[in-house]
């Protein structure tokens, strides 16, 4: 596997799939991904999971924004895959939870069509979103989830993310879980 970082945190290759900051030509791969894999899960629009977001097909350009980056995963030439990286959007109050949302990051979207499920593709994704955050000067980094994943489960849990409260205003009510990872520099 390739050893990712800050240096190449742009672009992760090896043979056959590389990871790679997402372009314009790539919404229609990277909203089916999400719809096949959201309905192989039961994860449905009407549910209230990320499959309903109204910026599903034009992701390249929600993630243009400063402090956001969307990468895929290109496997043979095809996009089978991707996550992101966005400023955690806060509508709590600090009473209202335990931390401050600024300096939190999310993590999103993360999804992989079953053509690359098993490839280990997932933990060189992770660090590449990882390091952004850090790059970016994020302290935390935050996702939520639902017990419908239980493999995204079990990888989430194995990075060393904690359950918490949930923070922010990330709109995905159905997500019953949220986790928490506190970013350092040298991981």
């Amino acid at each position: 596997m390739t050893n990712i970082t800050t240096d190449n945190i742009n672009q992760v290759s090896d043979q056959d799939w590389q990871i790679r900051p997402i372009e314009t030509r790539d919404n229609p791969a990277v909203a089916e991904v999400i719809r096949s894999v959201s309905g192989e899960y039961g994860l449905t629009a009407d549910k209230g999971y990320g499959v309903a977001d109204p910026n599903l097909d034009d992701m390249e350009a929600t993630y243009a924004a400063d402090g956001w980056q969307y990468w895929v995963i290109e496997y043979q030439g095809k996009v089978l895959g991707g996550a992101g990286i966005a400023p955690l959007s806060s509508s709590l109050t600090q009473t209202q939870c335990q931390t401050s949302t600024t300096g939190i990051a999310e993590l999103q979207k993360m999804y992989f069509s079953k053509a690359i499920r098993g490839k280990k593709l997932a933990l060189p994704m992770f660090e590449i979103c990882q390091q952004f955050a850090i790059a970016e000067g994020y302290s935390q980094l935050y996702l939520e989830t639902t017990a419908l994943l239980p493999e995204a489960l079990n990888f989430y849990n194995q990075l060393g993310f904690k359950r918490c409260r949930h923070l922010g205003d990330t709109g995905h009510d159905a997500c019953e879980i949220a986790m928490i990872l506190q970013l350092t520099a040298d991981k």
